[in-house]
């Protein structure tokens, strides 16, 4: 590599320094920043001026201080050691800072991402001899106990393994060796680097499949996303976009689990940091940072850092993705995202689009969420891995027809629409039926190993929407005549919907069990409730009336059925037995 670039700095405008002398240097390209040596990027060259966005606070520097270029794209560092590390928006490790430096951390300060000292036992699972290429899995390291982390050759590298040998290394030692072709040899490691800002590579790309289940029965039954889909959860302050995340960071069907703070208020982060430590992992009994990696960028951090937080964390989700596991990744929220790139964009005197946004902002939120999906993998053997992206989104009071909203409608398959009103109702999550949607509904039948029954719910979540749609149409009439103009069939219907929302879309994140719902249980619990209005149809029919019907026993059951545990599910099939028989008195009664 040539001799690093310096250059001196010319002006100041916040995050954005302007600095000379810088010709030759690339886009996208490290500096170092002033005597201080704070971590920048370069966004923009004009002959020799090249400006600068800083990722750190820029007070106290001025004109004239040094700029080296570092001639290096922002780079994350893969490898054993990423699961349960806490990093900053630049792959900084915050627990190992806060050894260093203690509760305030210095400008310019700098550890690698990955720990120098600890060694980990590499078990290889390729002979001497063998040939490989870019993403061929040349060996295995036991990083947690729920993670076998592959070792993969990096992109670039094709040849001959020349020596390998099983053993404890740190990151950086030698395990083997590659030699080329033409002779060239490359030092393999357990680590490689990969530039945030570049998609990785993999062999093709497939159609989302299966749906990835998160145990949250409103997203579940009826808006779900898929293993390798992108969803966005807007919605107005208070509404529980954070709550949400946090619910699908932890019971979601993945393997690996990169939840990204960005820009978000520092109270919500240091809940994330204290409270996801202390979690079990639900499916396993371990605890879940065992399969998390946290980043943490706060409001109070410098702007800058906020874009570099998000290409950080898919791009360590990609490397993930790379070994053939199933990764989800909750960015919170791609608002202050944008927010930090309309506020680099004013600096750096860019002609405004809408709403003061830069005009490249939708292609930006478009090539963010396009790096989802699912692949199969570069490299031997084959597999496959998915990605599942999932962003909140905080428009200005709840602003539905924001930018930033619109943008990531245009390129998300999943839209969780969260609601105040819901909210204010103590209505949890508080994601809207009636204006949420998912384009991966068609795959949901796939989650049940019986097929009949994936079909059954299928028809069994079109009624239930059905049903929903009807009440809101019946409260418009109810608002203008009352309640006592509608027929008995109609009063059924407005008490069932209430019954779907109540007892079934309504779920308390905070109790052991109605905290998770498998898709099976979700079954059970819509076909009881709908079984239910059923047979008092067939009541009303028989000239029962509706106040009899609602003032049945059987009716506790049904709104107490989420809190049996899953391994009693089989009470809830009992239910409907015992609202069979009720029904039936009731009618023998009428006659």
């Amino acid at each position: 590599m040539s001799e690093k670039k310096q250059g001196s700095i010319v002006k100041v405008a916040g995050p954005v320094v302007v600095a000379e002398g810088m010709m030759g240097a690339r886009m996208y390209d490290v500096v170092r920043v002033g005597k201080l040596s704070l971590i920048g990027e370069i966004v923009e060259l004009h002959g020799d001026l090249a400006s600068i966005q800083v990722y750190e606070e820029t007070v106290g520097i001025g004109p004239g201080e040094p700029v080296i270029d570092t001639q290096e794209p922002l780079s994350v560092e893969l490898g054993p050691g990423l699961i349960e590390s806490i990093y900053d928006g630049i792959q900084r490790p915050l627990e190992s800072l806060y050894k260093v430096e203690g509760e305030f951390m210095s400008r310019g300060t700098t550890l690698p991402g990955l720990n120098r000292e600890k060694k980990w036992h590499f078990k290889p699972v390729v002979e001497n001899g063998t040939k490989v290429g870019p993403g061929d899995i040349v060996g295995e390291v036991k990083e947690t106990t729920l993670l076998m982390h592959k070792i993969m050759v990096p992109a670039g590298v094709k040849g001959t393994i020349q020596k390998i040998t099983e053993g404890d290394y740190t990151v950086v030692d030698k395990i083997g060796v590659v030699v080329a072709e033409d002779g060239g040899k490359t030092e393999l490691q357990l680590m490689q680097k990969w530039p945030v800002r570049n998609a990785r590579n993999v062999k093709r790309r497939l159609g989302p499949d299966k749906i990835l289940v998160t145990g949250q029965r409103v997203i579940d039954t009826f808006f779900p996303i898929a293993k390798g889909g992108t969803a966005c959860v807007p919605g107005p302050f208070g509404t529980g976009k954070t709550v949400v995340q946090h619910q699908l960071a932890k019971w979601v069907d993945a393997d690996i689990v990169v939840y990204v703070g960005c820009g978000e208020r520092g109270n919500e982060m240091t809940d994330v940091l204290t409270e996801f430590p202390e979690l079990k992992d639900p499916h396993s009994g371990e605890p879940l940072m065992k399969r998390s990696i946290l980043i943490a960028n706060t409001s109070n951090m410098p702007v800058a850092a906020r874009e570099a937080s998000v290409y950080t964390g898919i791009t360590i989700a990609e490397y993930f993705r790379d070994m053939g596991l199933s990764v989800a990744l909750m960015a919170d929220s791609t608002s202050r995202w944008a927010e930090a790139m309309r506020e680099i964009s004013t600096r750096l005197e860019e002609m405004p689009a809408e709403e003061g946004y830069p005009a490249y902002l939708s292609a930006r939120i478009a090539s963010f969420y396009e790096r989802a999906g699912r692949v199969e993998c570069e490299g031997s053997p084959e597999r496959e891995g998915t990605l599942s992206t999932i962003g909140a989104v905080s428009p200005p009071g709840g602003d539905l027809s924001d930018s930033v909203v619109q943008a990531t409608l245009h390129v998300v398959k999943v839209f969780w629409s969260l609601q105040g009103r819901l909210a204010y109702q103590r209505h949890f999550p508080a994601i809207d039926w009636l204006t949420s949607y998912s384009f991966y509904k068609e795959y949901q039948k796939g989650c049940f190993e019986d097929k009949e029954r994936g079909q059954d719910m299928e028809r069994l979540s079109i009624e239930a929407m059905g049903l929903l749609e009807q009440e809101s149409e019946l409260l418009e009439i109810v608002r203008l005549v009352g309640a006592e103009s509608l027929s008995p069939a109609d009063r059924l219907s407005l008490e069932t919907s209430r019954s779907i929302r109540e007892d079934y879309l309504h779920q308390n994140a905070f109790h052991k069990v109605d905290t998770y719902t498998s898709m099976d249980k979700q079954y059970e619990m819509l076909k009881t409730i709908l079984h239910f209005h059923k047979q008092a149809l067939a009541a009303i029919d028989a000239s029962v009336e509706t106040a009899d019907i609602f003032k049945l026993e059987v009716r506790e059951k049904v709104v107490r059925a989420k809190y049996i545990p899953q391994e009693d599910m089989g009470q809830i099939a009992q239910i409907r037995d015992t609202i069979d028989e009720q029904m039936k008195k009731l009618q023998g009664s009428a006659a």
